[in-house]
């Protein structure tokens, strides 16, 4: 070997250490815990508030966080508002964000090369002295990091699926804690008034039985009629206290914030027309999150497959350069020292493993994920039309409550009125005619309510995943990677 081939050696060494450097360095935990990965994901997916901010760790974004709720609530709370703050306020949420930067960091670990491994070592007889040094490192950790880089990657966006589903079910959680809040306050104004005309007609009954126009049963029955509109008002009143303490969790507000909760007098009214099914089953198979999550983890383990099988026999080679000095101690050699350099390499023998129980769990795997792949499929067309099918029954339903049942009553009332003033119908007729058009509103509100709340399943389970479910974006598990090695090849560097 030509003198020059040293340099030559030494540059290659350095080069070497630096490409593995710079490829170690390319994976960093995101600035924002992937906040706006998440951000990006639950476009369109907010329940009626597109571009809704999640919460952010700046201090000064949580100031004008702050004043952005303060302003909200110093107004009747729309569906909107009601979004946007549990977006921003609900520490759920936030807990499940800094969990997504947690798993970011975990990421960012896996893709870090172990460090190197120096050994030193003094040996010594009676007539010479050994130094060794040395240092090493996992070259299989170095030659696989693009393929795990790729595979990390697929897994942290399997996380920010996972996040912006939750995020979303946060949303749509709000939406119906507002919606229930507001109908709750419907209902308690129907009851109270209800209560009001059953205080008049007992007080009647009670003084036309006091001068004998009336029976005792007459009394009683009236009395009767009140005690239900009682019972029903306290119902009522519990319902609509249960509803905006429900409101203000969803919302993360306490104390002066959920006191402060103003809430519009009625809801919404009704679309002219329902949406129609077509082409609802395509759209959930194109946009909901639990899909694109369990088609991503196909898309891994099956890249992973091929290196299932050679993984855990090369999962330990490890690479090192070694410099041992002897030095003399007696003699003529005493005080002369000797260098050894040189390169080590240390790969494993498959005697015993040679990799087929990892390539079958590989291929295990991929079966796996293709079957979950197929389930969450069939499952969001499933489910996508039994939602449909309960929004469409809500819609007919409140149309015909709002558009015939409703107007019918107040015709009946209007009538029984006119009879009234004829001489031709008895005041307690009058008043039973109120009773049942007070109670027709209220089942209107109710089914008002229930329409709204089957709209929000269904959009739900459009673009996010099922209805109602805790968990509905999972990362898919992960074939064999490669081991950390901690037995490299050990190789001297020093002086």
């Amino acid at each position: 070997m030509s003198a020059t081939s040293h340099p030559q050696n030494r540059a290659l060494r350095w080069s070497t250490l630096a490409t593995a450097l710079l490829l170690a360095g390319c994976a960093s935990v995101s600035p924002d815990g992937l906040r706006g990965d998440v951000q990006a994901a639950l476009q369109g997916r907010t329940a009626g508030a597109d571009g809704a901010l999640l919460p952010s760790p700046d201090p000064a974004a949580q100031q004008a966080a702050d004043a952005a709720i303060n302003g909200w609530l110093a107004q009747p709370l729309t569906e909107e508002a009601a979004v946007r703050t549990a977006l921003l306020r609900n520490p759920g949420l936030q807990a499940r964000l800094a969990r997504l930067g947690v798993q970011d960091a975990e990421r960012v670990q896996a893709l870090t090369l172990p460090n190197p491994v120096l050994a030193l070592g003094r040996l010594t007889n009676p007539h010479e002295r050994e130094i060794e040094r040395s240092i090493g490192f996992g070259l299989i950790e170095l030659v696989t990091l693009p393929w795990r880089s790729r595979w990390q990657g697929s897994l942290r966006e399997q996380d920010t699926l996972a996040a912006a589903a939750d995020a979303a079910r946060l949303a749509s959680d709000a939406r119906r804690a507002w919606l229930r809040a507001v109908a709750a306050q419907e209902l308690l104004a129907t009851q109270e008034r209800m209560h009001e005309a059953a205080e008049v007609a007992a007080e009647l009954a009670r003084r036309m039985a006091r001068v004998g126009h009336w029976s005792r049963l007459q009394q009683a029955r009236e009395q009767a009629v009140l005690s239900d509109a009682r019972t029903r008002l306290a119902q009522a009143r519990l319902a609509a206290a249960n509803a905006r303490e429900a409101l203000a969790l969803a919302l993360g507000l306490w104390g002066a914030g959920a006191e402060a909760i103003v809430l519009p007098g009625r809801l919404a009214d009704l679309p002219a027309a329902p949406v129609p099914a077509e082409g609802l089953e395509q759209r959930a198979l194109r946009e909901r999150l639990d899909v694109r999550a369990a088609r991503l983890g196909l898309d891994r383990v099956a890249d992973q497959q091929g290196f299932a099988r050679v993984g855990p026999l090369f999962g330990e080679i490890g690479i090192g350069y070694q410099r041992n000095t002897t030095t003399g101690r007696t003699g003529a050699a005493a005080g002369h020292a000797e260098v050894q350099r040189g390169w080590a390499l240390e790969l494993p023998l498959p005697l015993w493993d040679a990799g087929g129980a990892s390539g079958a769990r590989a291929s295990a795997l991929v079966r796996e994920n293709a079957a979950l792949l197929q389930q969450t499929a069939l499952q969001a067309r499933a489910e996508v039309r039994m939602r449909w099918r309960g929004y469409r029954t809500a819609w007919e339903l409140a149309q015909a409550q709002e558009q015939q049942v409703v107007p019918l009553r107040r015709l009946i009332q209007d009538e029984t009125l006119l009879r009234y003033n004829g001489m031709l119908a008895s005041v307690w007729e009058l008043l039973a005619e109120a009773r049942q058009s007070t109670q027709a509103v209220a089942e209107a509100i109710e089914a008002r309510r229930d329409f709204w709340l089957a709209e929000t399943d269904l959009q739900f389970a459009l673009a996010v995943g099922s209805p109602g479910s805790a968990a509905t974006v999972a990362a898919a598990p992960s074939t064999a990677s490669p081991s950390s090695s901690s037995s490299a090849a050990t190789a001297g560097a020093g002086h």
